[in-house]
């Protein structure tokens, strides 16, 4: 017979009305012992104590980024040793039981506990032990061994109703909730206390109860023949009782959950329990998706579980969140340069290139600031018709200069002031536009010419571009052959970068190098593409015939690292210049076309 909410609230009051009145009395009772002459001399029998109520006490400083993998079972306890340092009540069911997962998850909210899963080859047995768990609501058919000797159960069959449910945890539980096969996790992520919704599988009927009904059964004689019950077994009456003491719920403040997938059962229980919301986090990179990028904004978690294979090592767990909870995005949306979630759009880039002032060195300097950023947009539009991914206009900024003259320094590279491109920079990221800074260091080093431009660099929207067209051995001068650069130099370079994106928890920068010539890069294929703070890019600088430029670009392609790929379109120099339908016909699709 169904009960309304209201009718078990009432009983509820009065079944803890008079379970306290009893304790009362029990605690009056001195006989035997020095005060029972006074107590029975008194007029006003003694008052005793209402006993506090249970509370979980969850761990102070957990790790950063914990990653939760494995079984449902592993998933449970993985949970519970990275979120409480103690648990006075735990609830345990069955792995494989759906149903009394479900009964199990509406309890645990209610209570304030964990969810534990025996019979996995998981030590149930050692957590309790560890957690100090000192009650036990058991919820169908669990192993005799789990719950080790010596700790108080109370046990409900899976898919107990609401009154049940109520009688067994002291706690006031809400409406029954019929759950459809596959939307378990959906059902059990929805949970919230006080007087959590009562999940019931669908179509399954409550097993028998595993121990009788009615009071607590005294323990200083459990058995009708007065033998102690064998110990350890949550079946006996010895063991069982029929309500837990009282408790109350706490809050893992500061703890966010991840998920790439749905969250285990159980886990799943265990966190609504402690309030721990769950976030989406498709393909496990927080900094994919705008949406992920603001919800750890505002969240602002101390501490992550990821739930789900794609989320690598803590660390690196760790580090990705870092950077996601400052909520800085890059052009476009999120903090990758190329995202790749299944079902979303990624990003490609249409850029101008040149130096601000100067015409002879590329569209970009044909005009002022406004005009080039208009320019830049003007560019990139005619693409978003060809492609689901979002088209991001750019700038690239020559910012150091191959020069005829040695320059001051020696280096035969002219470096603009900081102060110069900066009026091009802030704009372009004011437009939501991307910047690459192109470094050509004649007889310098790509990595001390990058350090020059850290102030630029440090901000979100900018990458880095190394170009070895310009890159001289010391007795060489430009124009007299094709510069070259090793691929250490490379790599240090990048190393630099990404350790700059790193400590300052930048969105991730685009690392661009540009060729046109396998002999530019010397020993490509060693091309550390490990940084995750980075997207590196090989930028094929063909110009001429389309037959020639397409033979470049294939030649480049063949052997290469991972990388993604960039195509330039040259104005002038090419035969015809390809438009943007046409350009989007190279295969691969380009990632970044840039005009000069």
């Amino acid at each position: 017979m169904h009960v309304s909410r209201d009718v078990r609230r009432v009983r509820l009051r009065a079944r803890w009305g008079s379970a306290l009145l009893v304790v009362a009395l029990l605690g009056g009772c001195t006989w035997g012992t020095p005060e029972a002459a006074t107590s029975a001399t008194s007029a006003t029998p003694r008052p005793s104590p209402t006993p506090e109520p249970l509370t979980a006490v969850v761990a102070a400083s957990p790790a950063p980024a914990t990653v939760v993998t494995g079984d449902d079972a592993h998933a449970a306890l993985t949970t519970s040793t990275t979120l409480l340092t103690s648990a006075p009540v735990v609830v345990v069911a069955a792995v494989g039981d759906v149903a009394g997962t479900l009964t199990a998850a509406s309890a645990a909210v209610a209570v304030g506990a964990p969810v534990l899963l025996a019979g996995g080859g998981v030590d149930v047995a050692g957590e309790l032990d560890r957690l100090g768990t000192e009650h036990v609501l058991v919820v169908g058919d669990v192993p005799a061994d789990a719950v080790p000797a010596g700790v108080g159960t109370v046990a409900v069959a899976a898919g107990a109703d609401a009154d049940t449910l109520q009688d067994a945890t002291g706690h006031e539980l809400g409406e029954t909730t019929d759950v459809a096969p596959g939307g378990e996790a959906a059902a059990v992520r929805a949970l919230t206390g006080p007087a959590p919704a009562v999940l019931v599988a669908q179509g399954a009927a409550p097993t028998a109860d595993p121990v009788p009904t009615g009071d607590p059964v005294p323990t200083d004689d459990p058995s009708p023949t007065g033998d102690p019950s064998p110990t350890g077994d949550p079946t006996t009456p010895a063991a069982a009782g029929v309500t837990l003491p009282p408790t109350t719920p706490t809050t893992a403040d500061g703890v966010l959950a991840l998920a790439d997938a749905p969250v285990p059962l159980a886990a799943a229980a265990t966190l609504r329990a402690f309030g721990v919301e769950v976030l989406d986090v498709p393909g496990g990179d927080p900094r994919a998706t705008s949406a992920s990028v603001q919800a750890l904004a505002a969240a602002a978690p101390g501490a992550v579980l990821g739930y789900g294979g794609t989320f690598g090592a803590p660390e690196q767990l760790a580090a990705r969140v870092a950077t996601a909870r400052t909520g800085v995005e890059l052009p476009g949306g999120g903090q990758l340069v190329f995202p790749t979630v299944a079902g979303l759009p990624g990003k490609k880039y249409v850029a101008l290139y040149g130096t601000p002032g100067t015409a002879s060195l590329g569209v970009l300097g044909e005009q002022d600031v406004p005009a080039t950023i208009a320019r830049a947009e003007q560019h990139a539009a005619p693409y978003r018709g060809l492609t689901s991914d979002t088209v991001v206009p750019a700038v690239e900024i020559i910012a150091t200069v191959a020069s005829a003259g040695a320059e001051p320094d020696g280096s035969y590279s002219r470096r603009r002031a900081v102060e110069d491109l900066r009026p091009l920079v802030d704009a372009a990221g004011a437009a939501g536009q991307y910047v690459v800074l192109d470094l050509q260091p004649g007889r310098t080093d790509f990595v001390t010419q990058a350090q020059a431009y850290t102030e630029l660099l440090a901000l979100p929207h900018v990458g880095l571009a190394l170009d070895p067209e310009w890159r001289l051995a010391p007795d060489q001068v430009h124009l007299r052959q094709i510069g070259t650069v090793g691929i250490d130099e490379v790599n240090a370079t990048a190393a630099w970068l990404a350790q700059l994106t790193r400590e300052r928890q930048l969105p991730q920068k685009m690392f661009v190098l540009h060729q046109f010539s396998l002999r530019m890069i010397g020993e490509r294929e060693r091309l550390d593409t490990s940084h995750e703070e980075l997207a590196p890019l090989i930028h094929v600088d063909g110009q001429g015939s389309q037959p020639a430029k397409a033979g470049t670009w294939q030649a480049l392609r063949n052997g290469a690292p991972p990388v993604h790929w960039g195509w330039k379109n040259f104005y002038d120099e090419d035969v015809p210049m390809l438009d943007p339908v046409q350009t989007y016909q190279v295969q691969p699709v380009p990632d970044l076309v840039t005009y000069q």
